[in-house]
């Protein structure tokens, strides 16, 4: 070892474990929502050892936060293809496949059959908070890639891992409300008074909006389901506030969309906006919230300092959601700056430049860290671009367990077999609608009564 303080200095790394012995570890999967169990079918069926840690007390648990919500996407879409073969080979008959399932639907009919048949290889209330190489901090490199993977659980339980493929999403990360990435001046103060998307308005939470004066933030398909269900409680006034200058990105293609169900949220939320039911503002860019006498009051400030302000009682903060990467602060991660992403990932997801749509397929090169055998997969891996598809996810994990088991020919022929925005199905929606409501709504339907139709103008957006 050098005397000196500079300069290179040789350290003898100690030999805790060779790769023959990592090999022998399992596979872990963080999350037991439809990406990560898919990981783990794809595991399963190669005959891989797996264990799947779920934080929450359920299959999908962050599905269940909008258990009451319908997908754009027909269970065809939605169901992996090593998933349903193991499922199938267990006597599960899967839904209707052109039918397009709620949240709660999602998990009844397919994360729960799933689980149930992975047995004790799937440990629900196991949250991790950090992840790690046995015996390596960040810094040190010779051995490190034959190192178990240390897995460190909330309870102190620690284990280990030969490979670490996180399906942890980004719900429970919820963006800000404030304009500018940071939080609004005063909005820790009033957080008992702003929801994040998706609350079950017509369901468990409708005590909490009807009859008061409700301001949904964000022009996202989460704020224009929340915005149309809103919309059926009549004695709720609403306002939509977003940063744009128009909606014509909410509203979408209408009847041009490729998925009918998008298509027909943006075409009656517009018909909602034109007829008064629903107050848009424009260019509001949040900056401070408080609580004033009859309310919580909303400022926004403008790039040119100019200022808003609207009085309301409760608000939505439907602005996205982004990655929360502290539990791999020890990892070697090569994060994209602007997005999260990986860096070889970020421009074919940008949201800057593609949809869902024009997002090509990728697998485990475009996934890789510098970290070998950890992989951020799903949502999670799109940083904070919002054009993932629960498709796509699935194609990931096909490539990434491949890779792990050791097949690169399988892992790097990914495909991506979907029109346009990824999960067309021409008349499905307007079919589904006449018998249970509008996708992305409530079982019941979103609204009681047609409402007729004006013309939008095409725009770019993601699928929900």
């Amino acid at each position: 070892m050098s005397d000196g303080c500079c300069g290179t200095t040789a350290i003898e790394i100690e030999q805790f474990t060779t790769a023959e012995q990592t090999d022998t570890l399992p596979v872990v999967v963080i999350g037991a929502g439809p990406v990560g169990l898919a990981a783990a079918a794809q595991l399963a069926e190669r005959g891989l050892d797996f264990l799947v840690l779920e934080a929450g007390e359920q299959a999908g648990a962050s599905v269940a936060k909008w258990a009451h919500v319908r997908v754009f996407s027909p269970w065809k879409f939605n169901i992996d293809a090593a998933a349903r073969r193991l499922l199938e080979a267990d006597g599960w008959s899967a839904p209707d496949a052109e039918w397009l399932p709620t949240g709660a639907e999602l998990i009844d009919d397919y994360l729960a059959p799933l689980v149930k048949l992975f047995g004790d290889r799937v440990r629900l209330g196991s949250k991790v908070t950090a992840i790690s190489r046995l015996g390596y901090d960040r810094v040190r490199t010779n051995g490190r890639e034959q190192a178990p993977f240390l897995i460190r659980l909330d309870d102190g339980q620690e284990l280990q891992a030969r490979a670490v493929i996180d399906a942890s999403g980004t719900y429970v990360s919820p963006n800000v409300l404030g304009a500018s990435g940071l939080p609004a001046h005063g909005e820790e103060t009033v957080a008992e008074l702003i929801d994040h998307a998706l609350p079950d308005v017509l369901g468990t939470d409708r005590d909490r909006y009807e009859g008061t004066r409700v301001l949904v933030v964000g022009a996202g398909h989460s704020a224009a389901t929340t915005l149309l269900t809103l919309a059926q409680l009549e004695d709720t006034p609403i306002t939509w506030a977003i940063r744009a200058g128009n909606a014509s990105r909410t509203y979408g293609g209408g009847e041009a969309d490729a998925l009918p169900a998008r298509g027909a949220l943006g075409t009656r939320l517009h018909a909602l906006v034109a007829s008064g039911r629903i107050q848009l503002v424009t260019g509001f860019f949040a900056h401070r919230v408080a609580a004033v006498d009859g309310g919580v009051e909303v400022i926004s400030r403008d790039p040119s300092g100019a200022e808003q302000s609207i009085v309301v009682d409760r608000i939505i903060s439907a602005t996205g959601y982004r990655p929360d990467h502290s539990i791999a602060a020890e990892l070697r991660l090569d994060l994209d700056p602007i997005l999260g992403s990986t860096r070889q990932l970020a421009p074919l997801i940008d949201p800057n430049q593609h949809s869902c749509g024009t997002v090509p397929p990728h697998g485990v090169d475009e996934l890789a860290h510098p970290e070998p055998g950890y992989y951020e997969v799903g949502v999670k891996s799109y940083g904070r671009a919002p054009t993932f598809l629960m498709a796509t996810g699935y194609e990931q994990v096909r490539s990434v367990v491949a890779a792990l088991a050791g097949d690169w020919e399988a892992a790097r022929d990914v495909q991506l077999d979907l029109p346009e925005t990824g999960v067309c199905s021409s008349s499905l929606a307007e079919a589904q609608e006449q018998r249970v409501g509008l996708a992305t709504g409530i079982s019941g339907g979103l609204l009681s009564t047609p409402l007729p139709l004006v013309t939008v103008s095409s725009g770019g957006g993601c699928c929900g």
